[in-house]
């Protein structure tokens, strides 16, 4: 049986790699609601994605996709929370506020899958999207999601995780993470 990388496996399913120009450059907003059958379409998009990556990978505690990561330059991303709880549809997100209180963890790219890296984000993040109908509308997240939705968002932003960690700290390789026993929310 041939030995296919993480990240080979993820490019198969149609996510965008890093080194990608898509994914270094800040994602188009939605003109709500004028767009919005497009924004209803690129999100049927993102999930039926992350069906796909689902279907040959487990994500025990959430993961997300943004459109970038499937080719798309516009303003969606798809954040899946653990267990059986609604997914949360993000369309033209901006963080308004965050806790100083920080938590570093590992975290994984479906763009670069075959490294973990230790990144600092703010335990709360209070996050305005932009509904179907146009109106704003405004979510606080704490913890674990809050974390999540970070990540999606900073893709939006153009912006990968390394981008966040600090000064001398490097991404290691999953097989190096998995041995830290400290696995977080993209994988189990």
């Amino acid at each position: 049986m041939i030995d296919v990388r993480p990240s080979q496996q993820m490019r198969d399913l149609g996510v965008v790699q890093h080194g990608a120009g898509i994914l270094a450059k800040p994602a188009r907003a939605f003109t709500l609601p004028a767009e919005r059958d497009e924004a209803e379409r690129i999100t049927d998009e993102l999930f039926a994605a992350m069906e796909r990556i689902g279907q040959v990978h487990p994500f025990a505690k959430g993961m997300g996709i943004a459109a970038p990561q499937i080719g798309i330059g516009r303003s969606a991303a798809v954040v899946q929370r653990p267990g059986d709880a609604p997914a949360v549809i993000l369309l033209n997100p901006k963080i308004t506020d965050r806790s100083d209180e920080l938590d570093e963890q590992y975290e994984g790219c479906l763009s670069f899958f075959d490294v973990r890296g230790l990144v600092p984000r703010p335990l709360k993040i209070t996050v305005e999207t932009t509904a179907l109908t146009g109106e704003t509308v405004t979510t606080v997240y704490e913890r674990g999601l809050a974390r999540l939705i970070h990540h999606e968002i900073d893709h939006l932003d153009g912006l990968l995780y390394t981008a966040r960690m600090r000064t001398g700290v490097e991404p290691i390789p999953v097989e190096e993470y998995r041995q830290t026993g400290r696995a977080w929310a993209y994988e189990q």
